[in-house]
């Protein structure tokens, strides 16, 4: 996740940009996507057998026990469903076909990391036992993590690289320093604390001549994230003379960074930077781009949702979500997490991710067991908004009950449409449906 080869440039400089830190009595926002992945691929779990949920459990159970014991506050956030601009599909195509490789490899008895399918569920489970406060965003939820945690004063607990990238006042701990299983006691007390490690992004900057940090969002799509893929910024890296100041065996290890880094350097604001780069590119490419990389570097900005309010009333205004007009018990479902993002991306996009996991890639995907359901769901789906209505799925055209998966088909990623089931009038009414008696359905 995150901006190609960052993590691993600043955790090889940790001297220079992490301090330690005793962390209790505070408040922490919590990636909870990168949580409950990392409590999953590195607590020993067996993946192979369609997933070791229990002992899952247990080892989120001790993680938030460990915070409770140092005093500290942990407030999770979830991703949603995709973006409706769909900017990252590529990006999920991608990660699809190596989930597809890996869920081979573990099944002939290999090696590989995927998430059983029901993991963020039995997460969710544990959160509310816990009495954990977390809220699923509409879509993805860095920004929104961003935001919240400069309005608390707190940091932010990810593996996530582009909080290398957010302004946050409090920082950014990651989650592989992050010794949440080696609590301490400060000596003469009964205080506890995890020790942990702090990335600063002024020491970032300052290490490449204190260059103006607006500029990084700037750098985070240059070097390519999860939100950009742009083939013509090839042509300006190859073009460009990237200075890689004192370089090492590391150092060119991370040649992109460190070139753009440096270079970016000498530059006063993203204004001048961005013009000096479509300098590089043919003139009638120039104006679309810019486009694009600023749209991009808006990822980086602060978000419009408050995520205090949620937390503190209750009630979640998400301008994306807000200007589809769905049913109040919709939106409060997802982000109360009772829906999955699953729900959000049929809604919006008319189309779904189907997860691959560990089985005998020759056979049909064990999701087509439940397709009489999720076409019963997608039926449901189909008049949730008038303003869904008036929308244009390019992949569905002239297909007013289609609904499109994205699904494994041997080892491969492959679209199918699939047709919503036709509910009668009086049953589909997704406004209404809360209302409906458990006896008719």
């Amino acid at each position: 996740m995150g901006i190609r080869g960052l993590m691993s440039f600043v955790e090889d400089h940790s001297n220079e940009f992490f301090t330690d830190l005793k962390l209790r009595d505070t408040k922490i926002v919590i990636d909870g996507y990168a949580l409950f992945h990392r409590l999953c691929f590195n607590s020993n779990l067996e993946l192979r057998y369609g997933g070791d949920y229990d002992s899952f459990a247990d080892v989120a159970q001790k993680f938030f026990e460990s915070l409770f014991a140092c005093n500290i506050c942990p407030y999770v956030v979830l991703d949603g469903g995709c973006d409706i601009s769909d900017k990252k599909l590529k990006t999920l195509k991608d990660r699809a076909r190596e989930k597809i490789q890996m869920a081979h490899s573990l099944s002939v008895g290999g090696g590989g990391y995927v998430c059983p399918l029901l993991i963020r569920e039995v997460f969710i489970q544990v959160l509310v036992k816990l009495q954990v406060c977390f809220v699923q965003c509409f879509s993805e939820a860095d920004r929104d993590i961003m935001t919240l945690a400069n309005h608390w004063n707190c940091p932010v607990l990810s593996s996530d690289s582009d909080f290398c990238i957010f302004d946050l006042k409090t920082g950014f701990c990651p989650l592989n320093s992050f010794q949440w299983r080696n609590v301490n006691t400060i000596k003469g007390t009964q205080d506890c604390y995890i020790p942990a490690k702090c990335f600063s992004l002024d020491a970032l900057c300052h290490h490449f001549s204190n260059m103006n940090k607006a500029l990084l969002p700037l750098f985070a799509v240059l070097c390519g994230n999860d939100h950009i893929n742009l083939p013509i910024i090839e042509t300006f890296l190859s073009k460009v003379r990237l200075p890689l100041g004192a370089t090492s065996s590391k150092g060119r290890r991370h040649h992109r960074v460190l070139g753009l880094l440096n270079w970016l350097s000498h530059f006063a604001d993203p204004t001048e930077a961005l013009d000096n780069v479509l300098k590089y590119l043919p003139k009638k490419d120039r104006e679309n781009v810019k486009e694009i990389l600023c749209c991009s570097m808006e990822e980086y900005q602060q978000s419009q949702v408050k995520l205090q309010d949620f937390f503190q009333y209750g009630t979640y205004a998400c301008p994306a979500a807000l200007n589809l007009d769905l049913p109040e018990w919709v939106l409060v479902a997802l982000a109360k997490g009772q829906l999955s993002p699953f729900i959000s991306d049929a809604l919006v996009l008319r189309r779904t991710i189907l997860h691959t996991q560990v089985e005998n890639m020759q056979q049909p995907n064990a999701h087509r067991v439940s397709l009489p359901i999720r076409q019963i769901i997608y039926g449901l789906l189909l008049n949730a908004s008038p303003h869904l209505e008036n929308m244009s799925w390019d992949a569905l055209p002239s297909q007013p009950l289609a609904f499109s998966e994205m699904e494994r088909i041997n080892k491969n990623i492959k679209t199918s449409i699939v047709n919503a089931v036709e509910l009668p009038k009086d049953h589909s009414d997704l406004s209404k449906l809360t209302e409906v008696s458990v006896t008719l359905i």
